[in-house]
């Protein structure tokens, strides 16, 4: 079955960093396309990062670049997403999703509509 957990959210304050986990089951990550995406109250679901199963590519979207960070651990089936230097408005529950089957994209996208499969979504509250 094929799952996916995201932990890691929670209340910091603005400039400070907050590190999430996707921990995947029923599947070898690595062989998919893992996105992460967040939505705000009354907001549509955005695209944060993603890397890429074929070359360990990463994207992010332009209001994270240099702040966020994606990464992948095989060993443990899990890909992160270190945020630093927080703002209030990166706000907003924080989900990881996966395509499917594997390598049905070599290269991720951060586009939500090409993800299959999502986790329950995690808290991110940035605010002092």
């Amino acid at each position: 079955q094929v799952q996916l957990v995201e932990s890691g959210g929670g209340l910091v304050q603005p400039g400070g960093s907050l590190r999430l986990s996707c921990a995947a089951s029923g599947f070898t990550l690595a062989m998919h396309a893992i996105g992460w995406f967040r939505q705000a109250p009354g907001k549509e679901r955005e695209g944060v990062s993603c890397i890429s199963p074929s070359d360990g590519g990463t994207i992010y979207t332009d209001s994270v670049k240099g702040r966020f960070t994606i990464s992948r651990d095989n060993a443990k089936n899990t890909v992160y997403l270190q945020m630093n230097s927080l703002k209030p408005e990166d706000t907003a529950v924080y989900y990881c999703a996966t395509t499917w089957p594997a390598y049905a994209a070599a290269f991720c996208t951060v586009r939500p509509g090409r993800y299959d499969y999502w986790g329950q979504g995690t808290q991110v509250t940035v605010s002092s």
